[in-house]
């Protein structure tokens, strides 16, 4: 262990002992929370158990499994041997999840039993030596693990710095495949301190965590409110109705939000007349009226921010009040400067690539060494998103470059590319152009404009069903145009932009 090594188990060892009995983690049907002490004791046991089973520092454990306590100990785990977890969206089909374990080659898989038919539809698209465990709570295999040949006296953690790898979480599919980003501890540590005093956080705040742990929204927040000595409440899965009785029950005062999460907050809310003003921070991504519903119900702040899974979530923030429409200020961690095609910074005010150097930028995609290469070329991590800064330093959001086609329904990233494919692979489609478009629920929605082959009839609904079953469901066109023709440019290529600018 290094002289200025900190890890994410250095952080569990430290809060074990700062806030020991307080309340580290509670599961939204349980009444009794766990802490601090004992959820280092729970992480120490599986660690061992892991450790006696072969796991070393490197080596990937993949997670399919909704939000729970196990899930949570195992990236504990992972921390103390300097595993790399490698969680996997369990709204993926089955090939897509297969996809991201065969790219990330874990030793191990842990699963609930939510969907055995989808797990069983995964393993049989993966390599037999892969060993599957069952995340269950107190149930199977896993338990097994934990305990098995726990002694304290001889359970040693691994040597682990700040760069080295910690989650592999796989982002949208640029050219069809996803991508998987490689986190380390330090920008989860980088992440926690930019949380912790964007919120203002202390050990009396309270997290609901129902953002699904494979995104880095949930896992940072989850992480950041354990960094800070809170609670976390768990829900597996965001339910409104639950999230809403949770809030006021358990006191809850910060939350990350996508839309339509916290319209249908304010909306059943709006039935129950349920007290939700502990509920003072907000982070996320929304539209102007409902963060103003939100502040006018609560009194609370909505933090505005810009950020990538490749940028430890963040990369700007601040109050939405400060500059309504802006994404705050850069972080305080972080160099940001905008830049044209040719790399080089533009005027004072003008649009160009949002760039960024510092310890919040990932340490690359998982085996992926082109990309990394143009990605990070001239020691700068391109986004591929367009901003401008204004003359009080606001970042504001402008587009995306060209080459970066992506479409965030929801706040999940989701590349033309990749929708195209799946279009393509019906029968009946000749061609087709996928692009993002307003959506009044979540805030940019999927459209396809196809081409059918000569002679043949095809539907809208009959066409979103085929691509839900083939890619997760969240990928598939809300709207889709049938047309005759799409316009080509000189060299005979479709014209993307004129096809947008026609049909968008």
């Amino acid at each position: 262990m290094g002289l200025y090594d900190f890890s994410l188990y250095d952080l569990i060892v430290r809060n074990a002992i700062v806030f020991k009995d307080q309340p580290a983690w509670l599961d939204h049907d349980k009444s009794t929370p766990l802490t601090f002490a004992q959820f280092k004791q729970r992480v120490d046991q599986l660690a061992q158990g892991l450790q006696n089973l072969g796991c070393q520092k490197g080596d990937r454990i993949g997670v399919m499994g909704k939000n729970c306590l196990e899930f949570f100990l195992l990236f504990g785990a992972a921390a103390a041997l300097g595993a790399i977890v490698l969680p996997v969206n369990w709204r993926f089909s089955a090939a897509e999840a297969a996809y991201v374990l065969k790219d990330g080659t874990p030793l191990w898989v842990f699963a609930d039993n939510d969907n055995p038919q989808w797990v069983a539809e995964v393993r049989a698209q993966i390599s037999p030596k892969i060993r599957f465990f069952n995340l269950q709570p107190n149930q199977g295999l896993f338990e097994e693990i934990r305990t098995a040949g726990f002694t304290s006296s001889i359970f040693e953690p691994a040597a682990v710095g700040p760069n080295d790898g910690f989650v592999i979480i796989h982002t949208a599919a640029v050219s069809g495949h996803p991508r998987g980003a490689l986190l380390s501890h330090g920008n989860l540590l980088c992440a926690h301190a930019h949380l912790i005093m964007g919120f203002g956080l202390t050990p009396a705040d309270v997290h609901l965590s129902c953002l699904p742990l494979f995104h880095v929204a949930g896992l940072f927040m989850t992480f950041c409110a354990f960094h800070a000595g809170g609670l976390n409440v768990n829900l597996p899965k965001f339910d409104a109705i639950r999230v809403v009785q949770l809030i006021a029950d358990r006191k809850v005062s910060f939350m990350f939000t996508f839309a339509p999460m916290l319209k249908s907050i304010l909306d059943e809310q709006d039935k129950t007349k349920a007290d939700i003003c502990s509920l003072r921070s907000v982070m996320g991504l929304d539209a102007p009226d409902v963060i103003q519903r939100y502040q006018a119900v609560t009194g609370g702040t909505f933090l505005a921010m810009y950020g990538q899974t490749e940028t430890s979530l963040l990369a700007s923030l601040g109050p939405f009040n400060d500059c309504p429409g802006a994404a705050g200020r850069p972080i305080a961690l972080s160099a940001v400067q905008l830049m044209d095609d040719n790399d080089q910074p533009v005027p004072a005010g003008e649009t160009g690539e949002i760039v960024l150097r510092g310890p919040m930028v990932f340490q690359g995609y998982w085996g992926l060494e082109d990309d990394n290469a143009r990605t990070f070329r001239n020691d700068w991590h391109h986004t591929g998103d367009l901003g401008r800064l204004d003359q009080n330093g606001y970042l504001w959001f402008t587009g995306r470059k060209a080459d970066k086609d992506l479409i965030k329904p929801g706040g999940e990233n989701v590349y033309p590319a990749e929708v195209e494919k799946a279009i393509l692979a019906h029968p009946d489609v000749e061609a087709t152009v996928v692009f993002g478009v307003p959506d009044p629920k979540w805030k940019e929605g999927i459209k396809a404009v196809c081409v059918l082959s000569k002679g043949k009839t095809l539907s809208a609904k009959e066409l979103i069903a085929f691509v839900g079953d083939r890619i997760a469901r969240y990928k598939k066109p809300q709207y889709v145009e049938f047309v005759e023709s799409l316009p080509t440019n000189a060299s005979g290529a479709v014209d993307r932009q004129k096809v947008k600018a026609m049909y968008g």
